[in-house]
């Protein structure tokens, strides 16, 4: 155990010392004998270990301060664990660790001599250790790191603390002359020694600050050197105080979006020049040497003054991020867009300062405003180039990753990958899927990582990735896991496989009758949804839609589940969609139309009227009942359907026109009348522009505007539209007269049933105009429209 006495500075209850040299000695010698009795330091406990990055030693130990009194018993006393690093700087592999080790005990109070042969064993361990880390350390921005502008011709000059003053006078000559005293002050500064001598001279640095903001336009090498003096401080927090007082910060922001905007002048008129040099292949040879040469000219020049406006860049950066560690002056820096600064410095090539920028930015990102400007800026699109993988092997190297630890991040990456649809046919050619199945299955009854299941629905949704998935007898795994638990992601997984055309598609023939049980009340509406996605995916003709609705009673919770508000809508849409499927069956459409759900579409479809999806799917269930003469009548005389496909006719959305057309088409051939109205309307609307300047050149020529209105301020032609006047009419005969049309129609248009072109008398022309993709191609040709815009594909 080693004993060490603590001797305190000054004891204010004793008296000052005396300047006279035998009384001090007396009373110091008795101050020091009474500290010894009274103070008592100890160090105990003492370990001796390697450092785990660096070439050193730790030694650990605890230190027992005690106060005692004049009869010698401890009063108060306090323990405190410490730590001292012994750095090894000349161990290498000829050093002899038996002599270094006696050294080292030597020269360390701390280590008794009984630990002789401890501290040589890992001094041994210290010169065979391996030291790649010292390698890989982060590379820190420092004063040494920043040399002077190579412009700047100094010779061998030295810089002289003593001769301050005299670099001081420099700044108020010429520009040259500036640029030489900064530089020699640069070189006081890049000495940490310095800077205190520096801080002490407020002539010098205020001579600095007034000339970086009124000369910093005219030299950007002037600019350079001073920013780099007040960087030197500005490593050091004693100093930053300093650099903020001279407002040095908001002087580099303006700085910064001033060479930026020069930046993209350069580029204009850089592309100028080229452009102009491009297109100068008819000029004489003559001009065309002289065009070139200038353009090579330019760009030399241009290259010149983007390397030196990055060193400008990066050394200011590196200042404002040193500043950036206080809370207040970082958001100062946001308000004046640092980030969109940032962002648009990600474009440059010089890696020094892409270094700087991206680390300015991941310190920046910890903030949630931070985080919302770069999404604006795409800044994650920029980032995204500086991380290229050219590496064709990526998929098979990580997919021989699965199953080893850390998994978790195997799959985390794979998943980014397969967000990509340009990537993910790729993982079929890979065995990454198979293993993907053997991670799945072993979970057994518990519940799986949301990162694995999110991965195999991505995959799920690639007709390549499906196969792949669906061989052997997987499907029947995965089903059977997913109605045991009632799992609803690997439900959304299934569903994704059953979208697919082929042979994935009719392994699901085999488990219709377990998908239509889960339908339900009594079950969770997210896990019926996807059930109800996946039968609604089973487009099969002769798969006996009938059988199964009446064998597990679907129709009245189908035709409840219409009414608008019973639930989520994203539910209510699966019911349409499947309701969409199962009408290709002639008894199945019959059943439907008899059980009233065709007044329960059309009250749903004025509900959801907004909704694109609602409204193609809904029109989409006229077309497929149109077929059948059953429902076909029932829709044609009972119901105002066709009304409202004709309105929907013209509807700003490509695909509910498309399905419209097709409907009507249908209805035309089958029902003359509607044949006839639907052609009056095609005709209005395709010819409401002619109709309407024939009528106004016809009034202009009878008297122009004086007289298109009589004496009691009435148009002759009434409040009517004037595509309603029967003369306009035409059939295969020419014009039809009024007594060739039939009063229902008359009642037709008076009640409403057919509005004006141009005008919005109907909302179902106000909804949105989503796209979405075509799925299969049933009868006639019209697509089967898909829910990828509304229903989650991807997690």
């Amino acid at each position: 155990m080693l004993t060490r006495f603590v001797i305190l500075s000054e004891i204010s209850v004793f008296p000052p010392l005396q300047t006279q040299s035998t009384p001090t000695c007396g009373k110091l010698g008795k101050l020091l004998h009474f500290f010894y009795l009274c103070f008592l330091r100890r160090v105990k406990g003492c370990t001796v270990d390697v450092h785990p990055m660096e070439r050193a030693l730790v030694v650990q130990y605890e230190v027992e301060a005690t106060i005692l009194s004049e009869q010698g018993d401890p009063m108060i006393g306090e323990r405190k664990e410490c730590r001292k690093i012994i750095r090894l700087k000349s161990l290498d592999a000829d050093t002899d660790t038996a002599s270094l080790a006696q050294k080292v005990v030597e020269e360390c109070r701390l280590l008794h001599p009984s630990k002789l042969l401890e501290v040589e064993q890992l001094l041994f361990y210290l010169q065979n250790r391996k030291q790649s880390n010292e390698n890989q350390e982060k590379k820190r921005v420092s004063p040494q790191d920043f040399a002077p502008y190579a412009g700047v011709e100094l010779g061998d000059e030295e810089a002289n603390i003593n001769s301050i003053d005299e670099y001081v006078e420099l700044l108020y000559e010429d520009v040259q002359e500036k640029i030489r005293g900064a530089t020699l002050l640069f070189r006081l500064a890049r000495n940490p020694d310095n800077l205190e001598e520096l801080i002490q001279n407020e002539t010098a640095l205020g001579a600095l600050a007034r000339v970086l903001r009124e000369d910093w336009k005219r030299s950007v090498d002037l600019a350079m050197t001073i920013i780099h003096v007040f960087f030197c401080f500005s490593s050091f927090s004693l100093f930053r105080d300093l650099v903020t007082h001279f407002k040095i910060g908001a002087l580099c922001m303006n700085i910064m979006e001033h060479e930026l905007k020069r930046y993209d002048l350069w580029q204009e008129e850089l592309q100028k020049k080229k452009k102009a040099y491009i297109l100068s292949g008819n000029i004489p040879q003559e001009n065309f040497c002289n065009l070139r040469k200038e353009h090579e000219k330019s760009w030399r020049k241009y290259q010149s003054l983007r390397t030196k406006q990055e060193q400008l860049l990066r050394v200011s950066l590196c200042l404002l991020l040193n500043l950036a560690e206080d809370s207040r002056t970082e958001q100062k820096m946001r308000n004046k867009h640092i980030v969109h600064m940032l962002v648009k410095m990600l474009e440059r090539e010089d890696e020094e300062l892409l270094l700087v920028v991206v680390s300015f930015l991941k310190k920046l990102s910890i903030y949630l405003e931070n985080k919302d400007d770069m999404a604006e800026t795409f800044a994650v699109e920029k980032l995204a180039r500086l991380i290229p993988c050219e590496h064709e092997e990526l998929l098979r190297r990580l997919s021989s990753l699965l199953g080893k630890p850390p998994t978790v991040c195997v799959v985390r990456i794979l998943y980014h990958i397969s967000m990509d649809d340009a990537f993910k046919s790729r993982f079929a050619d890979t065995d990454c899927i198979p293993q993907l199945m053997e991670l799945v299955f072993d979970c057994g009854d518990e519940k799986m990582d949301v990162e694995l299941i999110s991965l195999c629905i991505n995959l799920a949704a690639n007709q390549s990735n499906a196969q792949v998935i669906c061989e052997g007898n997987c499907l029947e795994i995965l089903l059977k896991r997913a109605l045991k638990l009632k799992d609803v992601l690997l439900m959304k997984m299934i569903r994704n496989l059953s979208q697919h055309s082929g042979a994935t598609k009719s392994l699901f023939l085999d488990h219709v009758d377990e998908l239509a049980a889960q339908i339900s009340e009594d079950e969770d509406e997210e896990f019926v949804m996807e059930c109800l996605g996946t039968l609604a995916n089973l487009t099969f003709p002769d798969l006996g839609w009938a059988q199964v609705l009446q064998k597990y009673d679907l129709v009245p919770y189908l035709k409840d589940r219409l009414r608008p508000g019973s639930a989520e809508d994203d539910l209510i849409l699966e019911v349409v969609i499947l309701i969409g499927t199962v009408s290709i069956s002639d008894s199945c459409a019959a059943m439907l139309a008899q059980s009233g759900i065709i007044p329960a579409l059309i009250e749903l479809l004025n509900a959801q009227q907004q909704d694109d999806e609602f409204v193609c799917q809904i029109v989409y269930v006229f077309y497929q009942m149109v077929f059948h003469k059953a429902t076909r009548d029932v829709i044609v005389t009972d119901t105002q359907a066709p009304a409202y496909i004709i309105d929907l006719m013209h509807d700003k959305n490509a695909k509910i026109r498309k399905v419209c057309d097709d409907t009507l088409d249908i209805i035309a051939e089958y029902d003359e009348e509607w044949g006839r109205k639907i052609q009056t309307e095609k005709f209005r609307w395709y010819n409401g522009q002619w109709l309407e300047m024939v009528v106004n050149r016809h009034l202009e020529e009878a008297g122009g505007g004086a007289f298109l209105f009589r004496e009691d301020g009435e148009s002759p032609l009434g409040d009517g539209d004037v595509l309603e006047r029967p003369v306009l009419f035409y059939s295969a005969d020419g014009i039809i007269g009024a007594d060739s049309i039939s009063p229902e129609f008359y009642a037709d248009f008076h009640s409403g049933d057919f509005v004006n072109p141009g005008t919005e008398s109907r909302s179902l022309r106000d909804v949105g105009s989503r796209g979405r993709d075509v799925g299969h191609v049933s009868r006639a040709g019209c697509p089967r429209p898909e829910t990828r815009g509304r229903s989650q594909r991807k997690r």
